[in-house]
C-alpha cells in the first residue's frame, strides 16, 4: 500500500458511531484518512489529451493516467482538505486532493492502487449497460418488478375500470386512478385513457407503489420492533438512489420505497437492520449479532441488496 494512504473499499462498511445511520448501494469509495506531509504548491493541472481505445473518460475529466493497459480520464479537484480521496461512481473517478499536494504525489497515489480502481471502474461500467439494457418503457402492458416478481402494468379506461378507486396527483392530465389489487398481484389496472403519457403511466404506478410501501413498512417495522426490544416512533418514504434506510436514535426511520421492488425477505432484512440501529447507532460487531439475532441469513440478503440492479427508469 502507498504509504500515504488508507482506504475503504466498500461504502457498506461501518463508519464509527454516527448520529445517524445510513446504508447504500452506491459505487465503493476510497477515503484517505492520513494527513499528507507538507509539500510545495501543487504544479497546474495538465490538460486530458486523447487516450487509446482502451480507456475510461469521466466527462468532466481534466486529468488521465495510464492504470496498467486502461487509460483513465478523470477529474481532479483541489481543495481545502488535509488528504487525498478518490470516487467511483457511475460517471467515472474523482480524485480529490488538497491544493498544497503536488501531482506527482497524486500519481503515485493512482498507480498504487491502480488495480482496484481499474477494477472497480469495469464493474461500475458493466453495471450502468445492464441497467441501460433493461430500461422500463412506461406503457399498457410494461412489466416492473413488484416484491421480487413481474408486475404487469395494465391501463383501464377510467369508466370501465372496477373495484376500489384511489386518486392519486401525477401532475400531466390532472389525476389518475389506480385499481388497487391483493399483492401480489400479477397486473396492476390503472385507470387511465389509453393516450397517457409515459409519464403520467410512471407517477400512476409509483404512487400506487408507495402507497403500498407505506403500509407494509409499518406491519413490518410493528412484527420486528418487539423482538428487538425497540420502539420506532415515525416512518418517512424515501427516494433516494443511493440509500436504502436510516434510523435516528430518536426513533425516526426512513426507508426507500423502491425496496417494493424486492422479495420479501430483503425487505425484512433493512428493516431489521433500521431497528437494530435503535440499540446500537454503529457497525459494530454488537450491531451484527443484534441483526443476526433476527434475520440469521442477513449476510446472504445484504449481498443481494448490494448486487442487485432495478431496471433504469424506476
Amino acid at each position: 500500500m502507498h504509504p500515504l494512504l488508507r482506504f475503504t473499499l466498500d461504502i457498506f462498511e461501518p463508519n464509527r458511531a454516527p448520529a445517524l445511520v445510513n446504508h447504500s448501494q452506491s459505487a465503493p469509495e476510497i477515503i484517505v484518512a492520513k494527513t499528507l506531509p507538507v509539500s510545495p504548491p501543487a504544479l497546474p493541472t495538465t490538460p486530458v489529451v486523447a487516450g487509446p481505445t482502451n480507456s475510461m473518460r469521466h466527462p468532466r475529466a481534466n486529468r488521465e493516467a495510464r492504470l496498467g493497459d486502461v487509460m483513465v480520464a478523470y477529474e481532479l479537484k483541489r481543495g481545502q482538505r488535509r488528504s487525498i480521496g478518490f470516487v467511483i461512481r457511475a460517471e467515472g473517478l474523482v480524485v480529490s486532493a488538497p491544493k498544497w499536494v503536488p501531482l506527482h504525489q497524486v500519481d503515485a497515489a493512482l498507480q498504487d492502487k491502480s488495480r482496484w480502481i481499474v477494477q472497480k471502474l469495469s464493474e461500475s461500467q458493466a453495471r450502468q449497460q445492464r441497467l441501460q439494457g433493461r430500461a422500463i418503457e412506461w406503457c399498457d402492458g410494461a412489466m416492473i418488478p413488484y416484491l421480487g416478481q413481474p408486475l404487469q402494468l395494465l391501463l383501464v379506461p377510467p369508466a370501465d375500470a372496477g373495484g376500489k378507486l384511489v386518486r392519486f396527483k401525477t401532475g400531466g392530465l390532472g389525476t389518475a386512478e389506480l385499481t388497487e389489487a391483493d399483492a401480489p398481484s400479477p397486473t396492476l389496472r390503472l385507470a387511465l385513457p389509453a393516450g397517457a403519457s409515459e409519464d403520467q403511466i410512471r407517477d400512476a404506478a409509483q404512487a400506487w407503489l408507495k402507497r403500498q410501501a407505506q403500509l407494509l413498512f409499518k406491519a413490518r417495522l410493528d412484527h420486528f420492533a418487539p423482538q428487538l426490544q425497540v420502539q420506532w416512533r415515525s416512518l418517512a418514504l424515501s427516494s433516494a438512489r443511493t440509500r436504502w434506510g436510516s434510523a435516528r436514535i430518536d426513533g425516526s426511520i426512513r426507508l426507500n420505497w423502491r425496496l417494493m421492488h424486492f422479495q420479501s425477505a430483503v425487505i425484512d432484512y433493512v428493516v431489521v437492520h433500521e431497528l437494530s440501529h435503535l440499540r446500537v447507532m454503529d457497525h459494530s460487531p454488537r450491531f451484527w449479532a443484534v441483526v443476526h439475532a433476527v434475520i440469521p441469513d442477513h449476510l446472504a440478503l445484504r449481498r443481494q441488496l448490494k448486487d442487485a440492479t432495478l431496471p433504469h427508469g424506476l
